[in-house]
């Protein structure tokens, strides 16, 4: 099945409506469609690289606003959004979450996986769920959202303009450890820089 998707949002990447169709896949995958839209990104560009901002923000738009239609989902048909989140195997993290928000450790965790699912190869739209969930603030899920998305598919695209077929080889053989370490290393820095600013306080 994800192999037949994944044909078919190659082949819609090469569509003429392919701006239209990546943000409706951009929309169906913060909530619950499992192809990513790095797959028309990547060929988009590279066939129209004068277009690479306009692809990206295509998808970092839409993308988010799935994510808000994933958190209120969450928000709203709980049963529904506990199936998804049990497929992708997360409903033990999310209860341990969601009792522990109140903590500032909690609420800085789940920003830093929100973040994490946001720009690296994690499933994005079982944790747009999971915050409808578990009710995190929805203005700091949108912000989170809004950077991580912006982030990864800025780098996809101006990666692609600007390497063209190099990048999408590298892509298919290294792009989830490149995008883990990256995400884990910007994380890493957040969290040094509210240490400073707190022993500084």
């Amino acid at each position: 099945m994800f192999k037949t998707l994944y044909k078919k949002c190659l082949n819609l990447a090469a569509h003429k409506s392919s701006n239209f169709f990546l943000g409706v896949v951009s929309f169906l995958e913060s909530s619950f469609f499992p192809i990513p839209p790095d797959v028309m990104i990547i060929p988009m560009v590279i066939a129209k690289k004068k277009n690479y901002l306009k692809i990206f923000l295509i998808a970092s738009i839409f993308s988010v606003l799935g994510g808000i239609f994933g958190y209120m989902l969450g928000a709203i048909f709980l049963d529904t959004a506990m199936n998804i989140i049990e497929f992708y195997g997360y409903e033990k993290k999310v209860v341990s979450i969601k009792n522990n928000l109140s903590q500032g450790e909690g609420f800085l965790a789940w920003l830093s996986i929100l973040f994490l699912a946001g720009f690296t190869p994690l499933p994005y739209k079982a944790f747009t769920i999971a915050s409808g969930l578990i009710g995190f603030n929805i203005l700091v899920f949108m912000i989170v959202s809004l950077i991580s998305r912006s982030l990864r598919f800025f780098l996809i695209s101006y990666l692609s303009y600007k390497f063209g077929d190099l990048f999408s080889e590298f892509m298919e053989k290294h792009g989830s450890k490149w995008f883990t370490f990256l995400g884990l290393l910007i994380i890493l820095i957040f969290f040094i820089i509210l240490i400073i600013l707190k022993f500084n306080a």
